[in-house]
């Protein structure tokens, strides 16, 4: 008996068009029991997946960007614990892909469509960890929902250069690479470069203070310029623990150093300005003042104290 499935589809999503919708669409439908859903609003795409794994659907498959698949995979993991959670199936259609290039999908779509039949046809789920993190908007308020992650979730910086980009999105902008640089270097010239406000907090060491931007990852790479992934931490994986990289200075020269070393598609970036670390169970860090907070490349406001921790095995994906 074919696998019931849902395919939701962000029609605003960078490179997502009716007509590859339809094809995708009639495609799963020759391996699949599909229905299909498309969204209206944020947070659309957590309402239909929570409740296909609530109707007792087998896949999900989202049709959109990494922001469409942070919904989706918010959607499924927030149903009843005492139900059986479908797989995710991804297939690209926004400007960035991240997580669906990390499982090592193609960025083309009819490509990714391809091999996710595949995985259907041979029966192929991987269990891969993820991310949570709760976030205060202020001190000693009622610890607030959980929300997963895929990739990644930043403090300070790119998380700036991420609300320019959506801005500039909701007036009908393109979010190009271009864009997101045009945002990077804008944010960078807005920081206070004289008052780090965070410090972190990990496992077995010392409070760390000073620090001007941190971004808690779950995979590598960051990020892709095109196709060049953008990695902070090369060898991280959704198999592992978190992972952290974050800046204690934010003057010309590190900074452009370290945007040289993760762009290379070898090698560490380091330096005595950069804290790094793999493998990690938790983070923790606060914020002397409100400070921007992007999860999966969605700016989601202004926070005072983000906890992060990373949970083995937490969701099934067909690749």
């Amino acid at each position: 008996m074919p696998i019931r499935a849902l395919l939701i589809v962000n029609p605003h999503a960078t490179s997502t068009t009716p007509g590859g919708r339809d094809v995708l669409a009639a495609a799963l439908s020759s391996e699949l029991k599909l229905d299909v859903a498309v969204t209206t609003h944020r947070g659309h795409a957590a309402e239909l997946a929570e409740q296909a794994a609530r109707d007792g659907f087998g896949l999900v498959v989202a049709h959109g960007g990494d922001g469409t698949v942070n919904e989706v995979v918010n959607g499924l993991l927030s149903a009843g614990e005492q139900l059986t959670k479908p797989a995710l199936g991804v297939v690209p259609g926004g400007s960035a892909n991240v997580f669906g290039a990390g499982l090592g999908m193609s960025f083309d779509p009819v490509e990714a469509t391809s091999r996710l039949l595949r995985a259907i046809q041979e029966g192929r789920r991987r269990m891969i960890g993820l991310g949570r993190l709760r976030a205060w908007k202020a001190v000693d308020t009622v610890p607030p929902a959980a929300r997963w992650f895929t990739f990644n979730a930043g403090l300070g910086l790119d998380a700036d250069a991420v609300r320019r980009v959506e801005r500039a999105r909701r007036n009908g902008k393109r979010a190009t690479v271009a864009r997101y640089v045009r945002a990077g270097v804008i944010s960078y010239f807005r920081q206070d470069h004289k008052h780090p406000p965070l410090a972190i907090e990990l496992p077995g060491e010392e409070r760390v203070t000073g620090v001007h931007l941190a971004i808690v990852a779950n995979s590598d790479p960051y990020t892709y310029a095109g196709s060049r992934p953008v990695r902070l931490n090369p060898g991280s994986s959704q198999d592992d623990g978190l992972a952290l990289f974050a800046l204690r200075s934010l003057a010309l020269a590190p900074v452009l150093r370290h945007v040289a070393q993760i762009l290379r598609r070898t090698g560490q970036p380091h330096g005595k300005h950069l804290l790094r670390r793999q493998d990690l169970p938790w983070v923790r860090i606060t914020s002397e003042v409100p400070i921007g907070l992007q999860v999966d490349g969605d700016f989601i406001g202004d926070h005072v104290q983000v906890e992060f921790e990373s949970v083995p095995d937490a969701l099934a994906v067909a690749v």
